[in-house]
């Protein structure tokens, strides 16, 4: 049973904030669906023949108006849906309510403590699904450390992000995954468009929601030069920030050397940054001797996945006391007379502090969850239980489907010129 607590009522079907939201989160939903003309493309091809007549779909994801036009879709096409957040501070309240009023098994809201989050996790667990819709894999994890029993009944499911993907590699590579995966976020239409254009937009979104603090002229330092860095570096400096980048990997740094950004350690960069932000996926990037090193009044953030980038421990550690200046934003007064501000408690910041990525590249991410969902409805019981990356067809599909909604379009190879591009016996 779930630990219910007295501010979230569940019904039989639910466990929302305020299910009187509804009608604010429709509205939202509404908004959503006119910015996804790829997903609604979907939902009008296949809501009469239904592929997922049958299937019972458990998601773990960030529960946003772009979330809520995917499970609404997997449910015009036939699908029973059965959803709870990935990140306790992720869910927008009026969202969440305005699909459980649609039907949706919704079991989350804002602010959740570790224990109610993962209880709605194990709530959705606990009507059978046969496949699963996972973001950062704490579903997967969940299924395959608490409820084996309930692997033998999923014939697939899919990974949204970067370190959800890494880590169900390792799990496969070790003999241990129960079911096969599609890691969705391989997919060129999700990491080249969702993870650069989207987080660097949404975590600069989030920064300025939670500071109103001007970019321009100050020293902003992105932590990893991945996709997502690369992204928030890119949007850094478009707003007139003079950009540094902390990287464990020379190619990288070289990468973000040549595309005008300044690279050093972090130990040189706690010295000089105004807005620090973490990319990495990796744990302890920012730790004690960096708060202590950094300029009085630095903002803190993070937009990697999990929460532990930041250690907020090490900074508690060395601080005198924590206030709440304004929402999302803590200020660390530090025992050595310095402030350090934190925003959205170390989460990932464009989603707490703000609404996450637009929704039109949550269009191409989504269009993806929901092909590879119905590919693994159809087929995933022949697969081993390995990860898969979904095939470049796909990606061609989505991206054609997106041009043309943006009245583009692209040339087509002559019969001559296919020939051409197999002939070995050409010359020069």
């Amino acid at each position: 049973m779930l630990n219910m607590k007295k501010e979230t009522p569940m019904s039989d079907n639910y466990q929302v904030k305020d299910i009187n939201l509804a009608p604010k989160g429709r509205q939202m939903i509404d908004w959503a669906e006119s910015r996804m003309p790829v997903l609604m493309h979907l939902r009008e091809t296949y809501k009469d023949s239904k592929p997922f007549k049958g299937a019972k779909i458990a998601g773990c994801i960030h529960i946003t108006k772009e979330t809520a036009v995917l499970v609404e879709t997997l449910q015009a096409c036939g699908a029973e849906v059965f959803w709870s957040g990935c990140n306790p501070l992720s869910t927008n309240d009026a969202v969440a309510a305005a699909l459980a009023k649609a039907g949706v098994h919704i079991y989350a809201w804002h602010g959740q403590s570790t224990e109610d989050f993962y209880n709605c996790i194990e709530k959705t667990v606990s009507f059978g699904p046969n496949l699963t819709l996972d973001d950062g894999a704490d579903l997967i994890f969940t299924v395959h450390n608490k409820y084996q029993s309930a692997a033998s009944n999923i014939i697939g499911g899919t990974e949204e992000t970067t370190t959800g993907v890494a880590r169900l590699r390792a799990m496969a590579g070790d003999g241990k995954l129960l079911y096969p995966i599609f890691a969705v976020n391989d997919s060129a239409t999700k990491w080249d468009f969702d993870n650069v254009y989207g987080t660097g937009q949404s975590s600069l979104d989030g920064i300025l929601r939670a500071t109103s603090i001007l970019v321009a002229g100050k020293y902003f330092v992105v932590a990893g030069y991945g996709h997502c860095g690369r992204g928030v570096a890119l949007r850094a400096k478009g707003l007139g920030a003079k950009t540094i980048v902390t990287e464990i990997d020379p190619v990288a740094a070289l990468r973000a050397t040549l595309e005008g950004h300044e690279v050093m350690t972090m130990d040189e960069a706690c010295k000089v940054g105004d807005i620090f932000i973490t990319a990495t996926g990796m744990k302890d990037v920012i730790i004690k001797h960096h708060f202590e090193n950094m300029k009085d009044g630095a903002v803190v953030c993070n937009t990697g996945h999990y929460d532990c980038e930041l250690n907020l421990k090490d900074l508690n550690d060395i601080s005198s006391s924590v206030t709440e200046i304004r929402a999302n934003n803590e200020e660390y007064k530090l025992k050595n007379g310095k402030r350090v501000y934190v925003l959205a408690q170390g989460r990932l910041v464009n989603l707490a502090a703000a609404e996450g990525h637009p929704s039109e590249v949550m269009d191409m991410s989504f269009a993806n969850q929901f092909l590879a969902l119905k590919s693994m409805f159809e087929n995933g019981k022949s697969l081993e239980k390995k990860v898969y990356t979904l095939p470049a067809e796909t990606d061609q599909e989505i991206a054609m489907i997106k041009l043309k909604s943006m009245g583009h379009n692209v040339d087509v190879l002559t019969p001559e010129q296919i020939a051409y591009a197999t002939d070995y016996s050409a010359g020069t």
